[in-house]
């Protein structure tokens, strides 16, 4: 019993349990505050990625590029009346001259408004299987009945897109990582910090019987509390910045910037990061102090 009464006493002179603001704590709550934004950037980024890849699979482009007015109009009824017959395909419609129009105001200005401009005519197709043989096969009889046209499908040419977003997903995850190691190599200066200066101490309760074990103990729980707790604060002010941020990209009427968005799942993963990093750092201290005991003792 006294030898527990002497370690409940030396823990609170071995890790500083004064009411003062503790360099340990405010540290984890950088550390966790920088890892909850990348993890929300990353997070989000996927979540944008997923439903960009949800979009764009199966759809496609028909552009009829005929000069001649009858022709293009002539083809371009044969390729709906093929399209629309396609097992493969769930949906087809032209798209009307007025909206083209408007799409190619910024290009062209005022002329693309012009009635004697050829604009390409363009059908917007829907494929119920989204796959490279479905879009041969629609490419094949569309080109059957219209040797003027054209077809493109979205993900090609958004998939450079697609390729950065996925890239910013996986270094989200190596800062993530990156955070996580070097708060490990906190926790492990700092353990081995604390028994340096607290050396005389710890040979007394050695003493007196205490183990490895216990004294570890003694490092290991003030660390995991102040992990937790700097974690904690970190993680809030982070997810207030992530909520602050979401309702700024809602007001730019982007649809790739609105998938930007965070799940009640993402948002769990976010809440369990200073549990993850509190363990983590508990392990840290654990592992680091038994190793300077039994080099030192």
């Amino acid at each position: 019993m006294s030898v527990r009464l002497i370690a409940s006493a030396a823990d609170r002179r071995l890790l500083d349990e004064s009411r003062g603001t503790r360099a340990m704590m405010w540290i984890m709550a950088i550390m966790l505050f920088l890892t909850v934004l990348a993890a929300a950037l990353g997070l989000g980024t996927l979540s944008a990625a997923t439903l960009l890849d949800r979009q764009l699979a199966g759809r496609l482009t028909v552009q009829i590029v005929e000069p001649a007015d009858r022709a293009r109009a002539d083809q371009t009824a044969k390729a709906l009346a093929v399209l629309r017959g396609l097992p493969e395909v769930s949906r087809a419609v032209e798209v009307n001259r007025a909206e083209l129009v408007k799409l190619l105001g910024p290009w062209l200005g005022p002329d693309g408004a012009d009635p004697d401009l050829p604009v390409p005519a363009m059908i917007d197709v829907d494929l119920g299987i989204a796959s490279a043989a479905a879009v041969a096969r629609v490419t094949q009889a569309v080109q059957a009945v219209a040797p003027a046209a054209r077809v493109d499908r979205h993900e090609s040419w958004m998939s450079p897109v697609s390729n950065f977003m996925n890239m910013v997903t996986w270094l989200a995850a190596g800062l993530v990582v990156l955070m996580a190691a070097a708060t490990s190599a906190v926790v492990i200066l700092a353990a081995r910090a604390g028994l340096e200066t607290h050396r005389d101490t710890i040979e007394v309760l050695h003493m007196l019987g205490s183990t490895d074990l216990q004294v570890a103990r003694l490092f290991q729980r003030r660390i995991a509390l102040d992990t937790l707790f700097g974690g904690a604060l970190g993680t809030v002010v982070a997810a207030g910045m992530v909520v602050l941020v979401g309702l700024q990209l809602a007001t730019l009427g982007s649809d790739l910037l609105g998938g930007l968005q965070l799940s009640t799942r993402d948002w769990l993963l976010l809440a369990m990061l200073p549990i993850g990093f509190a363990l983590l750092a508990t392990y840290a201290a654990r592992l680091a102090v038994l190793g300077a005991l039994r080099r030192i003792l």
